[in-house]
């Protein structure tokens, strides 16, 4: 969003969504379940890539003993 300069307020207007529904998205540690069309919307609009939304980050691996 920030390269894009692009405010929640108007992602949303864009997407169709409430400001909130941008504002929640944005404030989850972990990558909440979103449909198919909120994901592709937001790359749509967003003008990126999923990967440039997600990162992945493997769990710390446990002990076994």
């Amino acid at each position: 969003m920030a390269r894009q300069r692009m405010t929640n307020k108007r992602l949303a207007e864009l997407m169709g969504v409430h400001p909130n529904a941008i504002s929640y998205l944005r404030n989850q540690d972990t990558f909440p379940r979103i449909g198919e069309e909120t994901f592709n919307a937001l790359c749509k609009f967003l003008d990126c890539t999923p990967f440039d939304l997600i990162e992945y980050i493997p769990d710390e691996e446990k002990d076994l003993d």
